[in-house]
C-alpha cells in the first residue's frame, strides 16, 4: 500500500505530457463486487483509487469502474436506480455498453451530474429491468465505463459545453411523467413507467 500527502488539490493540473501520468493500473486486474443476495450496492464497491479529505468518509476524488461481471442479485432492481448525490459524478464509457444507459452512451462519451442532479437509468432500460427475469447475468467482456466522484462542484469549459459536442436530447432518456410533469421538463424519481404522449 501506498500513501502520499500533498499540499495541494490533486485537481491542480492542467495537463499530463504523453504517457506520464499520476498513476497507471490495468483495469483488468481490478475484483468486481457484487450482491450475492438481493439489493442494489452502493458503487463505492467498485472503487479503484480514492483520495481522502481531513473528513472521514468524505473524498476529494474517487475513481470507480463499471467492469464485466456476474449480476445475480434477486428480488431487486438491478441497474443503477434514480438518485441525487451530494458529490458530482463525471462518467464516462470506454467500451461495450454501459448497463444504465444502453442507447446513445457509446464508447467515447460521458456524462456529468453534478451535486443533487437526479439522474438514473433511461426509459427502456427502466421499462426491461422492471419486466425481465431476474436469473444470472454476465455482463460481457466488452463493458468497461469509469466514474470519477467528487465533493467539489465541477466547473466546464467553453470546449466541453460547445452545442456541437453536447446531446442535447440527453434529458429525454430521464423523464418519467406523473401528473406534476405535463409539461415534459419534470423528472419523476419515484420510479414511475414513462408516459408517452402524443
Amino acid at each position: 500500500m501506498f500513501v502520499c500527502e500533498q499540499e495541494f488539490s490533486p485537481f491542480n493540473v492542467v495537463a499530463w505530457h504523453g504517457n506520464y501520468a499520476p498513476y497507471k493500473y490495468n483495469l483488468d486486474l481490478f475484483c468486481a463486487m457484487n450482491t450475492v443476495t438481493f439489493d442494489h450496492p452502493d458503487p463505492s464497491i467498485f472503487t479503484v483509487l480514492t483520495c481522502q479529505t481531513d473528513e472521514p468518509g468524505v473524498a476529494v476524488c474517487d475513481f470507480a469502474i463499471f467492469p464485466p461481471r456476474w449480476m445475480v442479485s434477486e428480488n431487486t432492481f438491478r441497474p443503477p436506480y434514480y438518485h441525487r448525490n451530494c458529490m458530482s459524478e463525471y462518467m464516462g464509457n470506454i467500451q461495450g455498453a454501459y448497463d444504465a444507459k444502453e442507447e446513445g452512451f457509446i464508447p467515447g462519451a460521458s456524462s456529468l451530474h453534478s451535486h443533487m442532479t437526479a439522474h438514473g437509468p433511461e426509459a427502456e432500460v427502466f421499462e426491461k429491468a422492471s419486466t425481465m427475469e431476474l436469473k444470472p447475468v454476465r455482463y460481457p467482456y466488452e463493458n468497461l465505463a469509469f466514474m470519477f466522484e467528487t465533493n467539489f462542484m465541477l466547473r466546464t469549459t467553453e470546449f466541453v459545453t460547445d452545442d456541437s459536442m453536447v446531446d442535447q436530447d440527453y434529458w429525454i432518456c430521464l423523464l418519467y411523467t406523473s401528473d406534476a410533469a405535463d409539461d415534459l421538463l419534470c423528472v419523476d424519481l419515484g420510479g414511475r413507467r414513462i408516459i408517452k404522449k402524443n
